[in-house]
């Protein structure tokens, strides 16, 4: 699996989660994975 998959995948997991945070953690994570896996990381 490719790092950037994986980072979108926790980014997913943390934006659903019902904590305070990790839903702007999980938005920021999830953009990270999409901009690595264009940029070919």
């Amino acid at each position: 699996m490719r790092t950037s998959t994986i980072v979108v995948v926790v980014g997913v997991v943390l934006f659903v989660l019902p904590l305070p945070g990790t839903f702007i953690l999980g938005a920021l994570l999830v953009l990270a994975g999409v901009v690595a896996r264009l940029l070919g990381a």
